[in-house]
């Protein structure tokens, strides 16, 4: 598989980006320097001065060697290009399982252009591991040297391990739609947040279903997980990357079986 929009230089500046964010956010884990706000008045969407310092770190990088695309972060918004393509960006996704101090957060990065993502990146810089998506195949480095990512083979929904973040999901309808399909599988887990999407293009999961996304929530597990031979969408089949409902399956298989339930939600 190939893309006419990647290169080595992509590659590059993507790693630039990721090592940019790492060295700014890891003073902060688990550290009594962490400024945790909220960004609802009425509800619990902490932000903290970590996030805001990676966005920045990140989009000075893509100012220096990228200066043509066009970036969308979570904190500071979107900035026009005229490239063609975007690099979307969420500087720490999963930031309660930041300020909790648990290992589940990351660094995301996925460039795109007008049919969705075609390269993206999880990285956790806390255990070291950088999961990796593009035409050219999936890869990951971490305690234990490089290695391939490739999804889980097929088996029945009812051996399958499938993931979220919150017990709510989202609305009760979204809840109700991961019930129904967590109620057929082997094993559920929560608290996952973009780590569940990296262990399901590792092989460890087959499914990881969520609900209320925004689109740089979701475009670099997409890219990561389709190149290590997975699937996402909506839960009515369609296009996922610009947020909303998911499903994210190792395979076509133990897709088709969870979107015959979520689709009647």
């Amino acid at each position: 598989m190939s893309h006419p929009s990647f290169d080595a230089e992509v590659r590059r500046v993507a790693h630039l980006m990721a090592d940019a964010a790492r060295s700014v956010i890891l003073p902060f884990f688990r550290g009594n320097a962490l400024d945790t706000q909220s960004k609802l008045a009425g509800g619990y969407d902490p932000v903290t001065i970590a996030d805001r310092a990676a966005e920045e770190a990140m989009r000075k990088v893509l100012a220096e060697h990228r200066p043509d695309d066009a970036v969308l972060g979570e904190e500071f918004g979107h900035k026009a290009g005229t490239s063609g393509l975007t690099w979307v960006l969420d500087p720490i996704d999963g930031t309660r399982g930041f300020v909790s101090g648990t290992p589940t957060w990351g660094v995301l990065i996925a460039l795109s252009d007008a049919d969705g993502p075609f390269y993206g990146i999880i990285d956790q810089p806390y255990i070291g591991e950088r999961f990796e998506g593009a035409p050219d195949g999936a890869r990951m480095t971490g305690p234990l040297g490089p290695r391939e990512l490739h999804t889980i083979a097929p088996r029945d929904l009812s051996a399958a391990i499938i993931l979220t973040t919150f017990p709510e999901v989202g609305s009760a309808a979204d809840q109700s739609g991961f019930q129904a399909v967590a109620s057929k599988a082997q094993l559920a887990r929560y608290g996952m947040d973009c780590y569940g999407y990296a262990l399901l293009a590792a092989g460890q999961v087959d499914l990881v279903v969520e609900a209320g996304l925004q689109s740089y929530d979701i475009q670099a597990p997409i890219a990561v997980i389709q190149a290590a031979g997975g699937i996402v969408t909506d839960w009515q089949g369609g296009p996922a990357h610009e947020g909303g409902r998911a499903l994210a399956a190792a395979n076509r298989e133990i897709h088709a079986q969870a979107l015959e339930i979520l689709q009647k939600y």
